[in-house]
């Protein structure tokens, strides 16, 4: 792995995915807690045209994919821990797997707004943070100087 000091791109990283992770975690906590969506102050006629009648999947999904794995990817970005197991699902292996983590939670922002925005529509300003967010993570995984910093 690279040595050198950590770019600052890699601190905004994660800063970025810590911070979308813990709001992942509370608000698909929310939805599983009250499947309804009342403590999101969302309701079930949300839900109609969708394959879910109540916010319990799309909490797990959100507490899975866009709170736990970008702690993760923040994680490895952090302390670029060498886990030869999860090579084995790393597509770069040039990279450390943390940076293919890092491109994965853009690409995942992406498509759940995407997917959301589809099927219930524009319901909340966090819709066109998130893609943001998600464009943002994206340009950041991929600047040269933080490729370099993350290179086997």
């Amino acid at each position: 792995m690279s040595n050198g000091s950590r770019p600052v791109t890699a601190w905004i990283l994660i800063i970025l995915h810590f911070f979308i992770g813990f709001g992942g975690i509370i608000s698909g906590a929310m939805l599983i807690v009250r499947p309804d969506g009342e403590l999101m102050d969302w309701t079930p006629e949300i839900l109609a045209g969708t394959p879910f009648n109540s916010y319990l999947i799309p909490g797990i999904i959100l507490v899975l994919l866009i709170g736990i794995f970008p702690i993760f990817a923040g994680f490895g970005m952090l302390k670029k821990p060498v886990w030869q197991g999860i090579n084995i699902i790393n597509p770069s292996r040039k990279y450390h797997w943390a940076w293919a983590a890092s491109w994965a939670v853009g690409v995942i922002l992406l498509v759940w707004i995407i997917v959301e925005l589809f099927m219930v529509g524009y319901i909340s300003i966090l819709q066109p943070i998130v893609v943001a967010w998600g464009i943002i993570t994206l340009i950041l995984t991929l600047l040269p100087g933080l490729k370099r910093y993350y290179l086997h």
